[in-house]
């Protein structure tokens, strides 16, 4: 499974001791997004790589291919190998087809002496001797057809290990194609085509920016009464004095409450005690990843 990576950017301050400012907001945070980073399952020369920065790729578009030259010749030579093994088949029919024609005269010559016999006119050692000789070509059929189905046996026995190193070069071969795994934005390159890459290089990383999360924080107090799955209002900067309302709703809240993050300004600040949330917010295309936003809880009144 890819590795999953998680955008952290500086918190804004929080003001524990207020939970609010001019706006009354109840919790501050940034925008936060999962990304994915693609990385190359198979190694060579990097032979194509459509991906650019602020790409917007559909799943399952491929994007990269790596040489595979190599594996192809391979996959090649044990095709010639499988296809060898179907000359070496025997058929039974022509040997069996020269008995059987022997068996069926045998056989018009062995009714022809038993009406002979019939009309006295030929000896029952005669009729008995054309019995054996057809007992005798069908014991050579039976052995012919016994002989021929061993030896195929074998040569067929043959054939399930080079089909098996063939399925397993195709499944390296497909390997060596780049698929991007999610609908989403891509935020980074990693390799430029006509690279060198081996298998685990990363190539780019993705993200789905339909929504993005607020990761924020907020008081005890204020938290009291905010369920997961809540409606509340996102704020985000519009201009230098108006904010913009976007609706979100409460996706996760922390179970043990941690110190103000420490990039806050004030040593007082930072021993106040708050607690994590991550806010859902459907993106218009006014969110960025790393962007401060606030939040008001409906049910709290300012």
């Amino acid at each position: 499974m890819n590795p999953r990576f998680i955008f952290s950017i500086i918190i804004i301050s929080i003001t524990v001791s207020s939970c609010g400012n001019g706006n009354g907001s109840d919790a501050y945070g940034n925008f936060e997004a999962t990304t994915i980073t693609v990385s190359a399952k198979g190694s060579g020369e990097l032979e194509q790589f459509n991906v650019s920065e602020g790409d917007i790729l559909k799943k399952g578009k491929i994007v990269g291919i790596i040489d595979t030259t190599q594996m192809h010749l391979e996959k090649l030579q044990l095709i010639a190998r499988l296809e060898a093994l179907d000359l070496k088949l025997q058929e039974a029919a022509p040997e069996i087809a020269i008995l059987l024609k022997r068996k069926s005269n045998l056989t018009r010559e062995r009714n022809r002496t038993k009406n002979l016999l019939d009309k006295k006119a030929a000896t029952q050692k005669q009729l008995d001797d054309f019995n054996g000789e057809i007992d005798v070509v069908n014991q050579q059929i039976a052995s012919t057809q016994r002989s021929i189905n061993i030896s195929n046996r074998s040569i067929l026995s043959e054939r399930k290990p080079l089909e098996a190193q063939i399925a397993a070069i195709e499944n390296i071969i497909a390997d060596h194609t780049v698929s991007n795994p999610i609908n989403g934005t891509v935020i980074t390159t990693f390799v430029e085509p006509s690279e060198l890459v081996s298998q685990g290089t990363p190539l780019y990383k993705v993200a789905n920016l339909d929504t993005l999360t607020l990761r924020a924080y907020t008081s005890a107090l204020l938290l009291q009464d905010v369920k997961l799955n809540d409606t509340v209002t996102v704020l985000i900067d519009e201009g230098e004095d108006n904010y913009k309302e976007l609706d979100g709703k409460i996706s996760w809240i922390a179970s043990e409450s941690e110190f103000t993050p420490k990039t806050i300004q004030t040593k007082e600040e930072r021993v106040n005690l708050v607690y994590a949330i991550d806010v859902e917010v459907k993106n218009d295309g006014a969110l960025k990843i790393g962007m401060p936003g606030e939040v008001k809880f409906s049910s709290n009144t300012n």
